[in-house]
């Protein structure tokens, strides 16, 4: 009876070790489609470009007071998903050729309002809407760009921070320019909406983006004059 026990301690003792070089269940690598941590989610898909903290980088920070204001959760959701064909953002949603899953770019999209989101912040000041529903004046947004944003980038866009540029435009959707606009790039030292010569209307900036697009030339139109073709 005693060697018997001795056995069976023996035997519960191999069960509960772990095999040599087996690893434990706990150090399994987590799959890329399995992650579910905002932190972990935005670090390694978004921050690159929006800043670590959505304070914008290289583009537009998504964790903008402003950004938050004018974008519903729909088109963040969209954006995400889709990207921005023609620009630097890509689409990140697996039907789009993407990496991330639908419950993950919830998560994004959850997040990313949760964290930086703020009910309010701009009291009865009320920014213009995220996208326009109609073209712009060229003519009156050269006039509205000239009182507003001269001082910076010069009456024609080509000062010493050109952005009438077209290697500057090819890059950037028109939707872009419109939410720079608004939101401004603090990070930059460029102002909100807010915070020119004298605060912008909807009309203003609708009418300054479409100035700014007539300055985009077309890829063919730089291939002609350059001698090539499509």
């Amino acid at each position: 009876m005693k060697y018997r026990k001795l056995a069976l301690t023996a035997i519960f003792g191999l069960a509960s070790c772990r095999m040599p070089g087996r690893p434990a269940p706990e150090a399994r690598a987590i799959r890329p489609s399995e992650v579910t941590d905002f932190g972990v989610l935005y670090a390694q898909n978004c921050s690159g470009c929006h800043g670590v903290k959505g304070e914008g980088g290289l583009t537009v920070g998504i964790g903008s007071p402003i950004y938050l204001a004018i974008a519903d959760d729909a088109t963040i959701r969209r954006v995400v998903e889709a990207g921005r064909p023609g620009t630097a953002m890509p689409a990140f949603a697996r039907e789009a050729g993407g990496f991330l899953t639908a419950a993950q770019i919830e998560i994004l999209v959850h997040g990313i309002r949760t964290h930086w989101g703020r009910v309010g912040v701009f009291g009865k000041d009320r920014p213009p809407a995220y996208a326009s529903s109609e073209p712009g004046d060229p003519a009156r947004g050269h006039s509205v760009f000239k009182a507003n944003c001269a001082a910076c980038h010069g009456p024609d866009g080509r000062g010493a921070r050109t952005i009438a540029d077209n290697s500057f435009l090819a890059l950037v959707s028109d939707q872009h320019l419109r939410t720079v606009v608004i939101t401004g790039m603090p990070h930059l030292g460029m102002p909100d909406w807010r915070t020119h010569a004298q605060p912008l209307s909807d009309t203003d900036v609708t009418d300054l983006v479409g100035w700014l697009v007539t300055q985009r030339t077309p890829l063919s139109s730089q291939l002609k004059r350059a001698g090539g073709s499509e």
